[in-house]
């Protein structure tokens, strides 16, 4: 019975989990790494929560604190950047188009707003959480969400219309075989 739980969860969430997890690590396999850790630790610990309806909530802001423990791990190890360059992280996968607008196009902006922004943007357009859900994963004030929320749309709006205007003003050449001229 619980395995069966375990796996309806799983279901319903890993996909908008691996999003969120995509958006603030900006690599499909660092993103899968997390998703995995926080069903890991779910299942470890899951059993602990009191109300069913906020597994959602538990699941994000544990992947969220999963993260940032990563990331405090990561600047503590210098080590590795002896080590040299390192090939380009692979593409994100593609998404469906939104409202008009080339939804690749929309997660690579995504990409480049600061991840103080990135993390409220995502959870309350990709992920429909509230304000107050948002302020209690990010553990922030919800006046702070709201204030994130505003500058992160217009960092959002500043580099779609960089990467809109940038795609626009490309140009393409075609080869056309000369014309004869007819005598």
């Amino acid at each position: 019975m619980a395995s069966e739980i375990f796996n309806q969860l799983v279901d319903a969430h890993y996909t908008p989990l691996f999003r969120f997890a995509l958006s603030l690590t900006r690599n499909t396999s660092d993103a899968g790494d997390l998703t995995q850790q926080t069903f890991f630790i779910w299942a470890k610990q899951g059993h602990a929560l009191r109300e069913a309806g906020k597994a959602k909530s538990w699941l994000f802001t544990t992947l969220y604190r999963e993260f940032l423990r990563g990331r405090r791990r990561a600047e503590r190890v210098t080590a590795l950047e002896d080590l040299g360059p390192v090939e380009a992280d692979p593409p994100a996968p593609e998404v469906d188009v939104v409202t008009g607008m080339d939804a690749s196009l929309v997660v690579e902006a995504l990409q480049e707003v600061d991840e103080v922004y990135r993390a409220p943007l995502t959870l309350f357009y990709m992920q429909d959480f509230s304000y107050k859900e948002i302020a209690e994963m990010l553990e922030v004030p919800i006046g702070t969400v709201m204030s994130r929320l505003s500058r992160g749309k217009a960092q959002l709006r500043t580099t779609l219309a960089r990467k809109e205007s940038a795609g626009r003003n490309k140009v393409v050449s075609f080869h056309t075989p000369s014309a004869r001229k007819l005598s």
